[in-house]
């Protein structure tokens, strides 16, 4: 069998371990019911605003550690910056 190339530098993730994990989180957020989850639009507004930030790692939000997709689709979601972007 083929040696996996590890696909984060920092850690021992193969891309088909990634892919997996991030098959997960969108299950997730499609299973939040609708009544809690942010519209489409904010949802993506929210994600912008994180992909601008310099917390933001691979993803995760470094001020707190959560999967910001996640939080950016609930809408008791809150960004944790201390200066909060939404």
């Amino acid at each position: 069998m083929g040696k996996q190339i590890r696909f984060c530098p920092r850690c021992e993730w193969t891309k088909e371990m990634m892919e997996k994990e991030l098959l997960k989180l969108e299950q997730y957020i499609e299973h939040i019911p609708e009544e809690d989850r942010v519209s489409d639009e904010e949802y993506e507004r929210r994600l912008l605003l994180c992909d601008s930030c310099q917390e933001l790692r691979g993803g995760l939000c470094g001020q707190c550690g959560c999967y910001v997709a996640v939080r950016a689709a609930k809408k008791a979601g809150y960004c944790p910056h201390i200066k909060a972007k939404w």
